[in-house]
């Protein structure tokens, strides 16, 4: 048994086999590529990595030696190692081979697998599960802080005189400085919440007057089409990012964080989530164009459920494509007396918004109803979400996750999918980059997880979800 006490002297780095998130194999990205396990290797560390590893994303088993890895067979992978390193949870049988008091460290998915979370127990194996880790105090950049204020600052006189559920609000383009006003916007409850294409001429527009706000970034938004003159002469809100921030950008970033003191817990620690919305998106786009082939991509109907980062994904990426009009649905829209307005006559909705545990299997935002009823046939769901039988998604058709093996299915003529990993669609190399450099860092930078279980940064102890041993 080991001591939780001891620093981790020995890591394995395991090659990603069929499991049962892992049907065929098909997952091949690699947790820690070549150039970071050098970097593990220059702070003191052994890094035993199992033989063909990485490639399956294109990085050799020379690579990981130029890099001082010693590497091994399958076989020996998991004799006598501490820590062991994978990108998915691990296989049934895997799982026998691992010492009592070992600390597994993967994506565990922990209460979709019952079966073996009970063997993980039972085992005695500590499992960290990557996808828990949270940063820790909440980090937030100044672009996201300043676009919140000025969203809020637009939104103050109507949410003082009550009239935000009438307000329908229009960010012209999607942009990562306009993620944040995005974000609060949804969270103000309006009428409706739209992002809109930055080259759409005025008769386009569906909204002017009072009741509607253009939102908008004038060091991104050349406006072509002469649309704000006329929608300020139809007396429509208008509010520039850009001369906010010359006015009182620093001042307003300043005293937000002097008055707001840092959340204990933040985002994902090791994620890829603007990704996952961004390759969700455009497989349901492809999936779209190849049902619906006379579609016309420019005016289709699409909808987003949720604002956070995997929707905001979505957004980046449907955007990209050229749709002119993408409701974004937060928790006033996606209400049950509400959210069948949004999905009636839908080309693609993408769901992104997470429900808390305790309403998993209980709330669905997306039912089988509405799939039969309103929903056109061959139309397109995708959910980011995603889940089990014991931990369902808030989309009702999707009893667990689909798998590359059969990335969709059919229910009542739409097509539904609903990923394990869906970077996996085209992103498998970058992805695996950039969560290596995650895990490399929570290892050895800030979190130092590197040092045992005894010295876990709070961020980190909140992702143990099996041990200590």
């Amino acid at each position: 048994m080991s001591d939780s006490s001891l620093r981790y002297s020995s890591i394995a780095l395991v090659k990603e086999i069929e499991s049962p998130e892992n049907p065929g194999g098909l997952e091949k990205r690699v947790a820690l590529i070549p150039s970071d396990v050098g970097q593990l290797v220059q702070s003191g560390i052994k890094v035993y990595v199992e033989y063909g590893a990485g490639d399956g994303v294109g990085f050799s088993d020379d690579e990981y030696l130029k890099n001082n890895a010693i590497m091994q067979t399958a076989e020996e992978i998991y004799v006598n190692k501490s820590l062991i390193i994978k990108f998915k949870g691990p296989a049934i049988a895997s799982v026998e081979q691992m010492s009592e008091g070992c600390t597994l460290f993967c994506m565990a998915h922990f209460n979709s697998y019952p079966d073996r979370a009970q063997l993980l127990q039972d085992k005695r194996i500590n499992v960290i599960a990557m996808e828990e880790i949270c940063e820790s105090p909440k980090h937030e950049p100044d672009h996201l802080i300043l676009a919140r204020v000025a969203m809020n600052t637009v939104l103050t006189p109507f949410i003082n005189a009550q009239t935000m559920g009438d307000l329908q609000i229009r960010v012209i383009g999607w942009s990562e400085r306009l993620r944040g006003a995005i974000k609060r916007a949804g969270n103000r409850g309006p009428r409706s919440l739209k992002v809109i294409q930055p080259t759409l001429a005025f008769d386009e527009l569906d909204v002017v007057g009072p009741n509607a706000l253009y939102f908008y970034d004038s060091q991104s938004f050349n406006d072509k089409q002469d649309i704000l003159q006329q929608l300020d002469k139809a007396g429509t809100h208008l509010f520039d990012l850009s001369e906010f921030e010359r006015e009182h950008g620093q001042q307003a970033i300043s005293a937000y964080r002097e008055s707001h003191i840092p959340q204990e817990f933040g985002l994902r620690r090791i994620q890829c989530l603007h990704e996952t919305g961004q390759a969700g998106a455009r497989y349901g786009m492809s999936l779209l164009r190849e049902h619906k082939p006379s579609v016309d991509v420019a005016n289709i109907k699409a909808v987003i459920l949720g604002y956070g980062n995997v929707g905001q994904g979505a957004l980046d990426e449907l955007h990209q494509q050229g749709i002119k009009h993408i409701h974004v649905l937060g928790r006033a829209q996606t209400a049950k007396e509400s959210i069948g307005y949004w999905l009636k006559d839908a080309d693609i909705v993408v769901n992104g918004a997470e429900q808390p545990a305790e309403l998993r299997g209980k709330n669905f935002l997306i039912s089988n109803q509405h799939v039969k009823e309103l929903i056109p046939e061959n139309s397109v769901v995708i959910d980011l979400v995603g889940g089990s039988a014991t931990n369902r998604s808030p989309v009702e058709p999707v009893i667990s996750c689909s798998f590359l093996t059969q990335p969709y299915f059919v229910q009542d003529g739409v097509l539904i999918s609903s990923l394990w990993g869906w970077p996996m669609m085209g992103m498998m190399r970058e992805t695996a980059v950039r969560y290596s450099g995650q895990i490399v860092d929570v290892l050895i930078g800030d979190e130092k997880l590197i040092d045992g279980l005894d010295k876990l940064a709070p961020g980190v102890k909140i992702a143990l979800v099996c041990g200590p041993f």
